[in-house]
């Protein structure tokens, strides 16, 4: 199972990732972003991001660590729109055989969507709105899997 979703709803990963388990799998890594406050003045995240882009980058993502890995099931959930603090912004969920594969592929996954996925951040602060820049950390984690 492979299923990526883009959307502006609330969803909850508990409830996403139950259809996930099958009796071969052995491991289950549900990775779940909020939206965080670093300077506490965050009024609102606002992702923006083009839709025939976007699902079919994610797609790509997610067939690579199927190839790299030993995976029954992938599922990313990824938000757009104008988010709050605290709220769920997105899910990685990989089910595996064995947990090495799942939470490998989870990483992997997470350093990508954090570096490659084609969505464009907004921060709304109290202070003024900025567009937030990539961070060399990512890329540093990215390089990891090359």
């Amino acid at each position: 199972m492979l299923e990526v979703r883009v959307t502006s709803d609330q969803f909850d990963p508990g409830l996403e990732s139950k259809g996930m388990v099958n009796p071969s799998t052995g491991a289950l890594v549900v990775f779940q972003g909020i939206v965080r406050d670093d300077g506490g003045d965050l009024l609102a995240l606002e992702l923006e991001h083009y839709p025939a882009m976007t699902k079919k980058a994610i797609t790509t993502f997610c067939e690579t660590a199927k190839q790299r890995w030993s995976l029954t099931s992938i599922k990313v959930i990824h938000r757009y729109g104008r988010l709050a603090a605290g709220e769920t912004i997105m899910m990685v969920a990989t089910a595996s055989a064995h947990r090495r594969d799942a939470f490998e592929a989870a990483d992997f996954l997470m350093d990508y969507l954090k570096s490659r996925a084609p969505f464009w951040k907004k921060e709304h602060r109290t202070s003024g709105t900025i567009w937030v820049s990539a961070k060399s950390q990512d890329e540093d984690d990215l390089r990891r899997w090359a």
